[in-house]
C-alpha cells in the first residue's frame, strides 16, 4: 500500500542492540525453519514518556499528553511512541506478544508503520494498529496511512471492540501476508485484511494509558523462519556534519553565525534524508513542538521531558546549538494552565506561584543545554495589532508579565540568552515598534532580554514580502537599542514559483549576514514532506515553503548556499 505522507525509510540495523533468541527448533534445524525472537523489554525505552523499568518488566502510567488547538479548544490525544529508542525492521510476516497486567484503568499497545507527524494543533496518524484493553473489552483500531478528512478528529479504517474471555491472557498481534490477526490467549478475536498497513518494513511501538497504569510483564517480537526481523536505532545516529553544508559555509564567511532549523524528533529518528540534512546542513535546532508547555507539562506538576531530552541528546552529540521554544505562549498551553484561577488577589497569588514553579522547573531541567530561549512567544494579538494577549500570564501578573517571566528564567539559568519572539514584526510598522518597546520596557523593569526573534513567515508574497532595505533598517533599530536579532522562523511560499521563493529566502539571509545585530537565521522546518496545515475550510494541506521537498534541495536551498559562501 502506498503511504501519502511519503517519508518512510528503512534505517540501518543497530547491531549492538540486536537480541536474537532461537526457539522452537533444534540445533540441527536448517536456518530457514528457525524463528527469530526479540525480547523488546530488553531494548531502549528511556525516552518514552510514562514508561519506566519495573523489575523485569515496564510500568506504564498515563501522561495526559494531548494537542490543544490554537484557540484552546479540543485536546487531541498524543500518546507517546518509542522514537529515540529501539524500533523493529520486519520486512515480512511477524508477531508481537504482550502480557499486560495490573491494569488500574486501561492499557494500550500501538504498532505503527512510521512515527506520527505532529503539528501545532493536530497529529496525523500513521498506518498501524492499536490495541486498548479496558476490563474484558479489547478495542482494535486500524489506520491505513491515508490523509484524514478531518485532521482534528481522524477516523480509523477499522474500529472494533470485542469481549475477551480472559483479560489477563497474553495478547498477540500477527501479520501474515495481507491478514492481521489478534489473539487473546488461545482464541482468535479478530482477523482482518489489513496486513499491508505495515508496508514500510518498520515497526514503531507505543505503550500508553489514558486514565491509569499497567505493567508490561513480557513483550516479544517474532518472525517465522526465513523472514527478516531485527532491531534498529535512530536514523540520526550515523548522520555527520557536512564540511560543505550551510552552517559550515556561513561560519567561514561569518564566524559564530548560526544557521538553524525547527526540528521534530519523529522524522529525525526515522527518515535518513531528513536526519542527514538536519545534521549536515544546520548548526542549530529549535524543537518544533517538544518544548512547548503542553508537551512538557500535560498535567499540573507532572513533566514529560523525554522527547525534548532526546532531541537535545542528538544536538549535543552532533555539536549543534539549541534554541529553546518556548516558555510563555498563549497557543501552546495545556488546559490546566489555561484554566488557572485569576479572579481574586488570592487566586492570582496562588496561580502565580504555580506558573513560576513551572518556569523554574523547566529552565532548571535544561540548564546548561540551551544556547538561547524564547521566554515570551507571540505576545501581541493575533490580528497583527499591538495589544498584549490577555492570556493566563497576563491575567495573573498583569501587563508586566514578561518582566516576571524573564526574571524567573534568569534566576534558574543566568547564562541563557533570552528572546521575545513575534510574528509580523519583521517589517517596519507599529507591530515592530511595539516589540522594540516591550523588550526595552521589560529590561528597564528588571528583565534580562537579550534580543528579539523576527519570525519572517512569508505566506503571501504580495502582502508578506520582506525587503532588504527594510530589514537593514530593522536591524539597525534593534542594534541601536542594544538588542540582537534572530531570524527565527523563516519560511516562504512557492505560490509565485520556485524562483520567487528562492529570491525571498536569499533576501532575508543576505540581510542577516550583513548585520552584526543579526546573530542567527532559522527556517521553520526542513522538508515539505512534514509541513502540514489546516486551511480556513478545515482541509488538511501540505505546505510548499521549505528548503527541501521530498528529500531533494529546492532552488531556495541553492540560493542560500551561494550566499553562505560569502
Amino acid at each position: 500500500m502506498g503511504h501519502p505522507l511519503g517519508y518512510l525509510r528503512v534505517v540501518g540495523v543497530a547491531s549492538a542492540g540486536l537480541l536474537l533468541a532461537l526457539s522452537g527448533c533444534s540445533p540441527a534445524d536448517p536456518p530457514s525453519e528457525r524463528r527469530t525472537v526479540i525480547d523488546m523489554l530488553q531494548q531502549d525505552w528511556r525516552h518514552v514518556a510514562g514508561v519506566v523499568a519495573d523489575g523485569d518488566g515496564l510500568r506504564v502510567a498515563a501522561t495526559g499528553r494531548s494537542i490543544v488547538e490554537q484557540d484552546g479548544e479540543g485536546g487531541r490525544s498524543n500518546p507517546p511512541v518509542n522514537l529515540a529508542g529501539t524500533h523493529l525492521v520486519a520486512d515480512e510476516d511477524f508477531s508481537l506478544r504482550a502480557s499486560l497486567t495490573d491494569l488500574t484503568a486501561d492499557a494500550s499497545l500501538a504498532v505503527y508503520d512510521s512515527p506520527p507527524v505532529i503539528a501545532d494543533e493536530f497529529r496525523i496518524e500513521p498506518a498501524g494498529l492499536t490495541l486498548t484493553l479496558r476490563g474484558d473489552e479489547l478495542r482494535i483500531t486500524i489506520f491505513d496511512g491515508s490523509l484524514p478528512q478531518d485532521a482534528i478528529a481522524p477516523q480509523p479504517v477499522q474500529d472494533v471492540s470485542v469481549t475477551v474471555p480472559d483479560p489477563h491472557a497474553e495478547l498477540v498481534v500477527s501479520r501474515s501476508g495481507d491478514q492481521l490477526e489478534v489473539v487473546s490467549g488461545d482464541r482468535t478475536v479478530v482477523s482482518l485484511p489489513f496486513g499491508d498497513v505495515f508496508g514500510s518494513g518498520e515497526l514503531w511501538l507505543g505503550l500508553s494509558s489514558e486514565d491509569g497504569s499497567f505493567t508490561v510483564g513480557s513483550l516479544t517480537a517474532e518472525a517465522p523462519g526465513g523472514a527478516h526481523l531485527a532491531t534498529a536505532g535512530s536514523a540520526a545516529a550515523d548522520a555527520e556534519r557536512s564540511p560543505d553544508g550551510l552552517q559550515a559555509l556561513a561560519a567561514r564567511a561569518r564566524p559564530g553565525f548560526l544557521i538553524g532549523a525547527a526540528v521534530a524528533l519523529g522524522p529525525l529518528v526515522s527518515d535518513t534524508d531528513y536526519a542527514n540534512t538536519v545534521v549536515g546542513d544546520f548548526g542549530a535546532l529549535t524543537p518544533e513542538n517538544a518544548m512547548k508547555p503542553q508537551a512538557l507539562a500535560p498535567r499540573q506538576g507532572e513533566y514529560t521531558f523525554e522527547e525534548a531530552d532526546a532531541l537535545l541528546d542528538v544536538a549535543e552529540s552532533k555539536g549543534m546549538a539549541v534554541h529553546g521554544h518556548t516558555i510563555a505562549f498563549t497557543e501552546a498551553m495545556p488546559r490546566w494552565m489555561r484554566e488557572l484561577p485569576a479572579d481574586t488577589e488570592q487566586e492570582r497569588e496562588a496561580s502565580g506561584q504555580v506558573l513560576l514553579n513551572y518556569v523554574t522547573t523547566v529552565v532548571t531541567h535544561f540548564r546548561g543545554r540551551l544556547d538561547s530561549l524564547d521566554v515570551v512567544n507571540e505576545p501581541f494579538d493575533v490580528d497583527q495589532g499591538t495589544r498584549l494577549q490577555e492570556n493566563i500570564w497576563h491575567r495573573v501578573f498583569g501587563p508586566a508579565y514578561p518582566v516576571v517571566v524573564s526574571q524567573a528564567v534568569h534566576d534558574a539559568d543566568p547564562e541563557i540568552r533570552q528572546f521575545i519572539n513575534e510574528n509580523g514584526a519583521d517589517v517596519l510598522g507599529p507591530r515592530q515598534d511595539a516589540l522594540l518597546r516591550l523588550a526595552l520596557d521589560t529590561n528597564e523593569q528588571g528583565g534580562h532580554i537579550d534580543g528579539v526573534g523576527l519570525q519572517a513567515h512569508v505566506y503571501h508574497l504580495d502582502t508578506d514580502a520582506i525587503s532588504a532595505d527594510d530589514l537593514a533598517t530593522t536591524f539597525d533599530s534593534f542594534e541601536d537599542a542594544g538588542l540582537v536579532v534572530r531570524i527565527s522562523e523563516n519560511d516562504v511560499t512557492d505560490s509565485e514559483g520556485r524562483a520567487a521563493q528562492a529570491e525571498q529566502y536569499a533576501t532575508v539571509l543576505a540581510a542577516c549576514l550583513r548585520s552584526e545585530a543579526c546573530v542567527s537565521y532559522t527556517t521553520w522546518g526542513v522538508d515539505d514532506r512534514f509541513d502540514w496545515w489546516i486551511d480556513d475550510d478545515g482541509e488538511l494541506r501540505q505546505g510548499h515553503d521549505l528548503l527541501f521537498a521530498d528529500g531533494e534541495p529546492t532552488p531556495a536551498y541553492d540560493a542560500l548556499r551561494r550566499l553562505s559562501r560569502g
